[in-house]
């Protein structure tokens, strides 16, 4: 899942269409004093009627996974049954120099023989509701718990960009100051997951694959997106220890996302490689507190992007800390989680802090199991 950032091209700044008149106004002004050289007017063709040469970017350093989705006892089984999580997560990032520059470069069509270099700052916030009901089954399957599930999401997310914009070549240059922002409030992409998980005593593994559906809001020529525009397929394993006894408990959950490529822009993004951890001590049989983090970091170079976003691979680490509630919800099991990770070391990628609140309900662990047997959904 995308990390959802969201912008516009209306405000003080101007929409790129305006800054594409703005800059034909320019040229003939540049051509009546005789400034235009013929290999800048070539240029300019091709920046104003660009149609094969056309580079696109990145959208924003923006990623199909979104870390934080895995956390505590990831790798647990759960009871069989249906089940229903339900996230609220908010998130609010800023980024700089090319990170901010890829979205731009992207709605203004700027080719890749023209030089483009951006001052930019990038606000953004998110405030989005997940839903997961998942299905977990009784039978065995290769000696584990086979779980299938979906997630769809709905939501608000809204952003603003700050900064220079200079484009030229050779004598051939434009400049525009300003800002401009833009929200969006619609529904996402939908997301399949399917898990399979054993126990051994107090260790628990797990495999997954999941991907992206991109049927959500998506518009290649606005900032503001609620969808990915592209598909993905991204699998993993895990593992979690947990003592019921002593009440510790530490997971991990690492995978690889592999993006299709998006046919609106004809831009890919490289493989992602990804691991979501949690730890907690359990307080009593009900209450656990605890840290928890990931670390993203992209292992191949996107395509299709502005020469001067290189390979544009994006990493970021976040950390943070946790509580976790489980209490009887009439014949079933209810959970409660708050956690919050503050980001660092990002690169290629917008970062700042994002939290999670999780409620789920899911079938009444047999009396006498001592394991929580409930399932934690945090996407």
């Amino acid at each position: 899942m995308k990390r959802l950032l969201l912008l516009t091209r209306a405000g003080t700044m101007g929409s790129p269409a305006n800054w594409d008149r703005q800059m034909t106004r320019d040229i003939s002004k540049w051509k009546s004093r005789r400034w235009l050289t013929r290999s800048g007017l070539s240029a300019a063709m091709v920046l104003l009627g660009c149609v094969s040469e056309t580079a696109y970017a990145d959208e924003g350093g923006v990623s199909y996974w979104l870390p934080g989705r895995f956390s505590s006892l990831a790798a647990t089984p759960g009871v069989p049954g249906w089940s229903m999580a339900e996230v609220y997560y908010h998130t609010s990032v800023s980024a700089f120099g090319a990170a901010a520059a890829a979205r731009e470069i992207q709605i203004g069509r700027f080719p890749a023989t023209v030089n483009v270099d951006l001052n930019l700052r990038l606000n953004a916030q998110a405030d989005l509701v997940l839903l997961n009901p998942t299905y977990t089954f009784a039978t065995p399957v290769l000696g584990g718990q086979l779980a299938i599930g979906i997630t769809g999401l709905f939501g608000r997310s809204s952003a603003d960009l700050n900064g220079t914009l200079t484009t030229g070549f050779g004598p051939l240059a434009t400049t525009r100051t300003g800002s401009f922002g833009d929200s969006i409030t619609s529904v996402g992409d939908l997301y399949p997951q399917l898990t399979l998980k054993w126990n051994a005593g107090v260790h628990n593994f797990m495999t997954y694959v999941t991907g992206d559906v991109p049927v959500g809001a998506y518009d290649p020529d606005r900032l503001a997106n609620l969808g990915i525009g592209h598909g993905a397929i991204d699998g993993g394993g895990g593992y979690t220890y947990f003592n019921p006894q002593a009440g510790h408990e530490f997971s991990a959950v690492a995978g690889f996302t592999y993006n299709f490529k998006n046919n609106d822009t004809q831009y890919q993004n490289g493989t992602d490689f990804h691991v979501d951890w949690g730890a907690s001590q359990f307080l009593s049989k009900q209450v656990f507190v605890g840290l928890v983090g990931y670390a993203y970091q992209q292992i191949t170079d996107d395509s299709g992007q502005h020469p001067i976003l290189g390979g544009f691979r994006s990493r970021v680490v976040g950390v943070g800390p946790q509580v976790g509630f489980l209490f009887p919800v009439g014949d079933m099991q209810g959970y409660l989680n708050l956690k919050g990770y503050g980001e660092f070391a990002a690169e290629n990628r917008p970062a700042g802090w994002n939290t999670w609140l999780t409620f789920s309900i899911s079938p009444m662990a047999p009396t006498g199991t001592v394991t929580p047997t409930r399932r934690i959904v945090t996407k």
